[in-house]
Order: C-alpha cells, then sequence, then structure tokens
C-alpha cells in the first residue's frame, strides 16, 4: 500500500516521501495518528506546500545558529575552580557548568549541545566545542581558572 508522509516518520521516511506499508501497519498506525494519507493529486499539493514552508524555516532557524556559531567563535568564559598547588581541581567543571557561563553573558545555549569528552579537571585554557546542528558546530574559549581565597 502506497502512502504519502504527513510527518517524519523514523526509520520509514521524511514529509512529502511516498512510503510503500503492508496494510496493516497503514491501517493501525498511521493513518489514525495523522502521520501518512493516501496518495492523491489534492494531498500531494497539499504536502509540498508544507514542505516548502518547512524548508524555508529550517533554512532562517540554520541562519540563526550559524550567527550563533560566529558570536561563539569569539566568545571566552572564566569558570573558577578551587584546586590545589599542582593545578588539579577539587570537583570538575562539566558542560552544565560551561552553558551557565554562556547564559551570563547573554549567549543562550542548552546544556546538551556543550560537547565536553570528559569533564575539566585541571586549570588551564580549554577549546570547548558547541554542537548547534547536523552541520553546525563552534568552539567557545574556556578559561578555567584558580578561585580568588575569600
Amino acid at each position: 500500500m502506497e502512502l504519502l508522509l504527513k510527518q517524519n516518520v523514523e526509520h520509514l521516511g521524511r514529509t512529502g516521501d511516498v512510503v510503500a506499508v503492508k496494510p496493516g501497519y497503514a491501517r493501525n498506525y498511521l493513518l489514525p495518528r495523522g502521520l501518512a494519507v493516501m496518495v492523491t493529486k489534492s494531498n500531494v499539493a497539499e504536502i509540498e506546500r508544507v514542505r516548502a514552508l518547512a524548508l524555508l524555516e529550517e533554512q532562517n532557524r540554520v541562519q540563526g545558529l550559524k550567527e550563533l556559531a560566529a558570536k561563539l567563535a569569539e566568545a571566552s568564559v572564566t569558570i573558577e575552580g578551587k584546586a590545589n598547588a599542582e593545578g588539579h581541581l577539587f570537583g570538575s567543571v562539566t558542560g552544565m557548568h560551561v552553558a551557565a557561563a554562556l547564559r551570563e553573558k547573554g549567549i543562550h545555549v542548552d546544556d546538551r549541545q556543550v560537547r565536553l569528552a570528559q569533564p575539566l579537571k585541571e586549570i588551564g585554557v580549554f577549546e570547548v566545542p558547541i554542537h548547534l546542528h547536523t552541520t553546525i558546530e563552534a568552539t567557545v574559549k574556556v578559561w578555567v581558572v584558580q578561585q580568588k581565597p575569600q
């Protein structure tokens, strides 16, 4: 049975794709949930219109993320932590700390977008990758410094 997808369906296709599925899958899952419709000229035209709008919206979002990546490339943050004489931190600096420091500077980044392979455990300067989109990644300079005594 051939159907036209109204939404992206994992492991099946993207919006606007014509897919061949078994009748039971179509009848019991795709059609009742509104994920697909029968292939007709009017449905194809409607889905193409929606697909064009979604593509335009995605292009605008990617453009905004590219501007954010340019901001991030110029930005650097300083995070203070307690450390011993050799420069090893008693705690560690995680992606959550980096994202919070960026938010304090007015650059809104989600904690999950900060891609640290492992937490930073030493004093120093680090290049931390920020994953914004599948095609857009930026790096921000993070300075980990000794906390000032109070």
